[in-house]
């Protein structure tokens, strides 16, 4: 799993971890389904309680999938309100626009995050020649849910190659921690969210185990990109549980979390890759229908009336589209 990666004992160590270890409160599968114009996600929210969620709203794992030339697929034209889009290519290549000035390519462990605020329209697609040649495309989009006073704030996007990233690792150097957004024992990722977020991409080799500092505030949901092991620790009660691709644990009350490979990973990609994320709660009513997040039922159809009428602004003159709707 490409990504960005580096050789941990060149890198920062965590300091060791105190406190009581999040203890596992649910492990679950997301189903796989198809997005946009047709693209492979897993679902990775389904069948955990919104509750656990927030300021979380949806994820989708998009791939992992090898495409065969013309089949790379993105999504139309569409409007977003009220949350932020976090978007990480681990793998492959998308290109982003938005009718705000935003957009670019994300590859190579790049990300992206647009702020949609009182209202976007934006496309990502892959660019012309990843569709031609095929190839391999793999990542996280992420909603992340704004508080009702910046529902309403005015758009906005940040573009962050994946030299950007913060790296670190853990102790004896087995597991390899990229900080994406929020902080780590300190240590500060590139992104900056509306919301209080942390957000790490963690590599572990087999074998190998990790007791991450996770702020009391926050909570703590660990999303399995690929490979096995398991989450939490025995002491003090604490449940332990085994996890998988697929698999998304979420974490009870505590001061750190803890991961562990299996000593034996799938040959394809010889390590345990957890996407790590974490937020503080926002404490208000979610009202959501399709690329809109609000507090009520009146507000969401306020933002359909508001795109129905061409409020959300124009595509711009220079807009991208989808490879095959210019064929």
């Amino acid at each position: 799993m490409p990504a960005v990666t580096a050789d941990t004992y060149t890198l920062p160590h965590l300091a060791p971890a105190e406190g009581r270890a999040r203890p596992v409160k649910s492990v679950t599968w997301g189903p796989q389904g198809y997005e946009g114009d047709g693209f492979p996600v897993t679902r990775a929210f389904a069948g955990v309680s919104p509750r656990d969620l927030s300021p979380f709203i949806h994820m989708d794992q998009m791939g992992e999938v090898e495409y065969a030339p013309l089949e790379p697929r993105g999504t139309t034209w569409h409007p977003h309100r009220g949350f932020e889009t976090f978007t990480y290519m681990i793998d492959g290549t998308f290109q982003h626009q938005d009718n705000h000035g935003g957009g670019g390519i994300i590859q190579d462990g790049a990300t992206q995050y647009m702020t949609a605020g009182s209202g976007v329209l934006h496309i990502e697609t892959p660019p012309d020649d990843l569709v031609m040649s095929g190839g391999i495309f793999h990542g996280i989009q992420l909603w992340i849910n704004l508080p009702a006073a910046q529902k309403m704030s005015t758009p906005n996007y940040q573009n962050l190659e994946g030299g950007d990233v913060t790296l670190i690792t853990s102790h004896d150097g087995g597991a390899l921690i990229r900080v994406l957004a929020g902080a780590v024992d300190g240590h500060t990722g590139p992104g900056v969210s509306q919301t209080p977020i942390t957000i790490t991409h963690v590599t572990l080799a087999p074998g190998a185990s990790v007791s991450i500092p996770w702020d009391p505030s926050f909570n703590a949901l660990a999303y399995v990109l690929a490979g096995q092991g398991t989450v939490g620790e025995g002491e003090f009660g604490d449940t332990v549980a085994g996890i998988n691709t697929g698999g998304i644990a979420v974490f009870g009350a505590g001061d750190r979390v803890v991961i562990t490979a299996d000593s034996v990973q799938d040959s394809r990609h010889g390590t345990l890759d957890v996407f790590l994320i974490g937020g503080r709660p926002i404490h208000e009513p979610v009202v959501a229908y399709g690329p809109f997040v609000m507090n009520t039922k009146e507000e969401v159809i306020q933002a359909l009336e508001d795109f129905n009428y061409g409020r959300f602004g124009q595509i711009p003159d220079d807009a991208i589209q989808p490879f095959h709707h210019r064929r």
